[in-house]
């Protein structure tokens, strides 16, 4: 049985207590143990209460609940707190500077500021099961405590460079075989960090990590590191950053280069870059939560789910559901096309194992978790069914009338649709409130974006389960209300039809996408259609004529591109041209005549446009859209807006998102641009009320 050794409060979230000749200083901060203010002065309060004892003879520092330490409290970041004494500096100064060895005890996760705490002491033992890392970089940030100087000493630069740069945890029993663990603990930790601290008590020197040799250069690590971080559009300023500091590490005197990497930390930790990322990160964890459902409804449990369509969506779909060890019936209509999807399947997995990211064995049985078929009547044992066929509302109509005959009562239906009416959809079943829209992105198994539609009359329990479904499977659920397109592809129609319109007016396709990447943009708007298919977005268009407003401008461009039988990188040619099997954009002077053509015939003068004014243009269409949005209800907040297209569309993380890049520009001035636009006779740049609103008051998208 674990021990159990109740504790003496040091501050309201640091408790102290004695266990023989050992003190042992417990972190107890839900949820993550973060290093704020109080913790900070527990320790170091611990820290002097333990030098105080003669009779303690050894430290352990340990984590309640479910870690050691989940580092910095990032809510603290730019207010007083994170900078008000005693600094995380200072405590691992004490620590150090201890005549007694100071031992961290780690389970669970040792993230960022938690494991720049466990380096700073003499020694760490760890539960196998535990994770120890520096994230930082995925903040926009850099280890500030210390951990680009550390680590390192402790692990040698090249694995230290992997860590910090990638910022990814690695397991126990690595850090073990990297020096960065001294101990594994099998059973009981607590009883393990007594055993260890009764085994070193007696020595009279103890290892510390700033004690330790410099790391060496040898081969030009950083050197290389920074000629390839330098060659890309956006190397990313914490990235940058972080090279400089690991640079120091190898150059300067330890005190002289933890003074430069704190000066680092605080010039990001004020950047405009690592703001934005950090909006994202508290994004996330507000888009999971459902006012009046999130806390209050229970999910219903997905013990089985049946895929409908082996194509790439529903195939796609198939992984990321057994990749998360969910059993799947996969269906398809004829033998033949399901044959396809699963040795389209296979060399997906087969791919992975080739990198090293999964084994043999583990594709094996993930292989197994899928039941082929070609009889839709194997639905009748799901508790969820997700179709994924053609993109064609009657298509998926007959298909929900004959789901609502085959499955069970309970069961959910679900449709993949990207565009298409889910309240229409569900009107084909006698369940409406069983059908939820879950829109994946391709390629479902790897992109972690999933929009989960809101139908009218869909009941509370089956929103639950879609969110926490989501989740299980590792996809980040964004909520979206039915309208067309819902909130990713709603607002991808303006922002091509303003892309379009540039090129109409004078700009080139090569133009308008190197424009847009430079903003940041993974891709520029007309090479991402020639990549999903001109064709689709052709047959949406076709499908919403009828009710197009007359008055509204129209371009012609993409309709007469694939009249032309030009698809897109599927038929080797769309706005580009494609040599077999490559996905380079090559210019083609057949598309610029076309282009000249459809310019006259709408009766454009052609003239100069300038790079600024096409990121203009396409970034407020996607502001101005989202701002509609917002004001239709169709988006719970902002911030999911924000997530759908940094995680969905290739929006820049470092520019936090488009309702978040117009707050930082200003709404005022945002709007100004806008409404000259509209009152030029540009219809289309017809403003919303809320965000005329939001401009007037100086108010922001996100509050």
């Amino acid at each position: 049985m674990p021990l159990d050794i109740p504790s003496a409060p040091l501050s309201d979230s640091v408790g102290y207590a004695r266990h023989a000749a050992v003190a042992i200083i417990t972190i107890d901060n839900p949820p993550v143990n973060g290093l704020g203010h109080s913790v900070r002065q527990g320790l170091l309060a611990g820290v002097k209460k333990a030098a105080d004892d003669q009779a303690v003879r050894a430290v352990i520092i340990r984590g309640a609940g479910r870690m050691f330490c989940g580092g910095a409290d990032i809510r603290q970041f730019n207010t007083p707190a994170a900078s008000a004494a005693p600094t995380s500096r200072q405590v691992v100064a004490a620590i150090e500077s201890s005549a007694k060895p100071f031992i961290a005890a780690i389970h669970g996760n040792a993230l960022g500021g938690g494991l720049e705490l466990a380096m700073g002491c003499h020694y760490r033992i760890a539960d196998r099961a535990a994770r120890l890392g520096l994230p930082e970089i995925k903040l926009g940030l850099l280890p500030g405590g210390g951990g680009t100087q550390r680590l390192p000493r402790l692990i040698g630069l090249s694995p230290a460079l992997g860590m910090i740069l990638g910022g990814n945890p690695i397991g126990a029993a690595r850090a073990a075989e990297l020096g960065l663990v001294d101990r594994l603990a099998d059973d009981d930790l607590l009883a393990a960090a007594l055993e260890f601290a009764s085994d070193i008590a007696a020595q009279t020197e103890h290892p510390v990590a700033r004690n330790r040799p410099p790391p060496q250069d040898t081969s030009g690590l950083i050197a290389q590191e920074r000629a390839r971080l330098s060659s890309r559009r956006h190397p990313g300023a914490a990235a940058l950053a972080c090279l400089n500091c690991l640079d120091a590490a190898t150059l300067m005197p330890f005190e002289e280069a933890l003074t430069y990497e704190r000066s680092r930390f605080e010039e990001l930790v004020a950047g405009a870059e690592s703001k934005a990322i950090r909006h994202l990160f508290f994004a996330e964890r507000e888009a999971g939560k459902i006012p009046g459902i999130t806390g209050k409804v229970e999910p219903l449990p997905v013990n089985r789910v049946a895929v409908i369509g082996a194509g790439t969506m529903g195939g796609g779909i198939a992984m990321a559901l057994v990749n998360a060890g969910i059993p799947v019936t996969l269906i398809e209509r004829e033998a033949a096309a399901l044959d396809r999807g699963l040795a389209t399947i296979r060399k997906n997995y087969a791919i992975t194992v080739s990198k090293g990211k999964l084994s043999a064995e583990a594709v094996a049985e993930r292989e197994k978790l899928i039941t082929p078929t070609v009889e839709l009547s194997a639905v009748a044992d799901a508790d969820l069914v997700i179709e994924a066929v053609f993109e064609d509302m009657e298509v998926k109509k007959a298909l929900f009338d004959e789901l609502d005959r085959l499955c069970r009562p309970g069961a959910i239906l679900a449709t993949n649709t990207s565009r298409l009416d889910v309240n229409a959809i569900a009107s084909a079943t006698s369940r409406p409130e069983a059908v939820v829209g879950l829109h994946f992105f391709s390629p479902a198994n790897v992109m972690r974006l999933l929009e989960v539609v809101r139908p009218d009359k869909v009941a509370p329990e089956v929103m639950a389960t879609a969110m926490a479904l989501a989740q299980h499977i590792g996809k980040l659920p964004v909520v979206s209300g039915v309208c067309e397109g819902f909130i990713g592809n709603r607002m991808l129609t303006p922002y091509w039809k303003e892309a379009w319109f540039l090129l109409e007016e004078g700009a080139s396709p090569s133009q308008i996408d190197r424009a847009l990447q430079d903003f940041g943009m993974a891709m520029g708007p007309l090479a991402l259609s020639d990549l999903t298919g001109l064709d689709i977005n052709w047959a949406a268009r076709k499908r919403l004529a009828p009710t197009r407003p007359k008055h509204l401008r129209y371009s012609r461009v993409p309709d007469r591109i694939c009249e032309l039988g030009r698809f897109g990188q599927k038929t080797g040619a769309g706005f580009y041209r494609y040599e077999p099997g490559s996905r380079t954009p090559i210019p083609d002077p057949d598309i610029d005549a076309l282009i000249e053509e459809c310019a006259r015939e709408a009766g454009i003068r052609r003239r100069t446009v300038t790079d600024s004014e096409i990121v203009e243009r396409c970034i407020y269409a996607l502001v101005n859209e989202g701002a509609s949005i917002l004001n239709d209800g169709i988006a719970q907040r902002a911030s999911d807006i924000d997530l759908v297209y940094v995680n969905g569309y290739g929006f820049p993380a470092h520019r936090g998102g488009p309702m978040y890049h117009a707050d930082m520009i200003g709404l005022a001035s945002v709007f100004a641009r806008v409404e000259a636009w509209h009152a030029a006779g540009e219809a289309h740049w017809a403003p919303c009320e809320l965000f005329r609103r939001l401009a007037t008051e100086g108010g922001q998208f996100n509050r």
